[in-house]
């Protein structure tokens, strides 16, 4: 079992097996500062290295959504204030590495985004026409993919996106903090963040963090119960990894929708590919993601993983063995736009969260707008992102429906039968929710045949958490808060572990 918090999930990543996860001594007193960055992804080490670039003491331009729909969603300028700040994004990230050196495997490739069979073409070059009107204008339609046995009506190029191995890239930038005069402190669970004039961040070891401001740069925020989780929702998402058995030319692709009857869904985004190069000492692997689904809501994680194989190598003829395979979560927006700003209701607390597929570039964007927020300057993209804003778009509010309509349904776990009848169906090293009169017990059995318990209620909002077999965590199908095999929090939103209960009679 991993130690508590080293990851979200059993299966070590990719990135996890190819770098030293940075790590410092956790935070032991109170202190006072300008800044706390709560987070230590993209998005709160890039805001924690601005912040310390101004001496404050303190601890790709193609989207995961398609630009017309911003265009119908959000308006026109604020498709062309998506596109500006994705580039400058790729453009800081670039700078940032070439300034201090960072060995992190950084290098502009191509994007090729490319139709499923029976994708519409029509719909694509809409899209084009978009991404030209804000001002991508060297986004072009080509009739192929270089390298691949992919057949697709339509592919459009981006030219001059940008990929790196991002926990190398957090390692060294971490490293450049330390040296600007900044503190971290690794290992610390926050249990609170009260706003104000100054803001008070506690953690579970007692000690409090008085400062000017506080950004949560936590995936799925902690500090905020209900405002910003109405307007977003978890999806699980897969990606394995196979050798490359010769010399390719490194890019990026991404296609438009699994099939194209997932373009009938009801609720959630249409699930996509997402593929990459990366490279380990024995060379490069393709990286694979998708066969996406609402989180806690699906039970074939394993069989998910063996479409992404078959999809990947049906495409990709240079694949050999599979060398990783792994879950993440991402959140998804109603309207297709992250949540970056003030966080709402709040005057000195800052939250950045519905990243969708766009996490590293979100996260980049979030430390250069951040920093002018907290400073007081002026930024034209305060608005886009703002966390707080609302639209009236048909579709968004059908969106805004359909998400909290699916959130009520797992309610009904509470009047359901356990996802195992006794615990003697529980084998070593599985977990399964059973129902205990009128309670519900989430009891894992370790490797060793002992038998563990905890309520199966989230303390974020009281839903009921599912088990879920490939990553040994416990799910919660609501808002996202991930457990591991021991009840341990994993992932917000929840900030608490599952209570422990007795264990069910057989």
């Amino acid at each position: 079992m991993p130690t508590a918090g080293e990851r979200a999930g059993a299966n070590p990543s990719f990135w996890e097996r190819t770098a030293q996860k940075f790590s410092t001594a956790p935070l032991q007193q109170d202190i006072t500062t300008d800044v706390c960055v709560i987070g230590a992804g993209i998005a709160g080490v890039t805001t924690a290295y601005l912040a310390a670039r101004e001496h404050r003491d303190q601890l790709v331009n193609a989207i995961d959504d398609r630009y017309i729909d911003i265009e119908k969603f959000l308006g026109e300028e604020c498709a062309r204030l998506t596109a500006e700040s994705h580039t400058a994004a790729i453009d800081c990230a670039e700078r940032i590495v070439r300034e201090h050196k960072i060995d992190c495997d950084f290098e502009r490739v191509d994007g090729y985004l490319f139709l499923p069979p029976g994708g519409p073409v029509k719909e694509l070059m809409k899209e084009l026409e978009a991404i030209h009107r804000v001002g991508l204008r060297d986004v072009a339609r080509f009739d192929s993919l270089p390298d691949t046995k992919i057949n697709s009506d339509a592919v459009l190029r981006f030219p001059r996106q940008a990929q790196f191995h991002p926990l190398k890239y957090l390692n060294g930038v971490a490293g450049v903090i330390i040296d600007c005069g900044g503190k971290v402190f690794t290992g610390t669970r926050v249990v609170a963040v009260e706003d104000g004039d100054r803001v008070k961040v506690k953690t579970l070891d007692g000690h409090t963090i008085t400062a000017q401001a506080a950004v949560v740069a936590t995936n799925c925020p902690i500090n905020n119960r209900v405002a910003i989780h109405s307007k977003q929702a978890p999806y699980t998402t897969y990606v394995i990894c196979l050798r490359v058995t010769r010399q390719i030319g490194h890019a990026l692709f991404w296609d438009t929708a699994e099939t194209a009857e997932e373009e009938k869904k009801e609720v959630g985004p249409v699930p996509y590919h997402y593929v990459r190069f990366a490279r380990d000492d024995e060379g490069d692997v393709l990286m694979v993601g998708g066969e996406d689904h609402k989180t806690g809501q699906a039970e074939d994680c394993q069989q998910r993983f063996v479409k992404l194989e078959r999809w990947t190598r049906d495409r990709f003829p240079f694949v050999g063995k599979m060398t990783d395979h792994w879950s993440g979560q991402v959140m998804e927006s109603v309207d297709g736009v992250a949540y970056i700003g003030r966080s709402p209701g709040d005057k000195n607390v800052y939250v950045v969260t519905g990243d969708s597929g766009n996490g590293i570039t979100h996260g980049t964007l979030a430390g250069i707008l951040f920093v002018d927020l907290i400073a007081g300057r002026e930024n034209r993209w305060a608005k886009l992102y703002d966390p707080s804003r609302k639209t009236l778009n048909p579709r968004v509010l059908a969106d805004y429906i359909a998400e909290n309509a699916n959130v009520a349904a797992q309610l009904r776990d509470y009047v359901t039968p356990g996802s195992a009848k006794s615990v003697d169906e529980i084998k070593p090293g599985d977990g399964a929710v059973l129902r205990d009169g009128i309670k519900k017990i989430a009891t894992y059995r370790d490797e060793g045949g002992t038998l563990r318990a905890f309520s199966a209620v989230c303390p974020h909002l009281k839903c009921v958490v599912r088990w879920d077999a490939c990553e040994k965590t416990w799910d919660c199908p609501c808002h996202g808060s991930r457990f591991d095999a021991l009840g341990r929090v994993l992932n917000g939103p929840a900030i608490s572990d599952l209570e422990p209960a007795a264990v069910p009679e057989s």
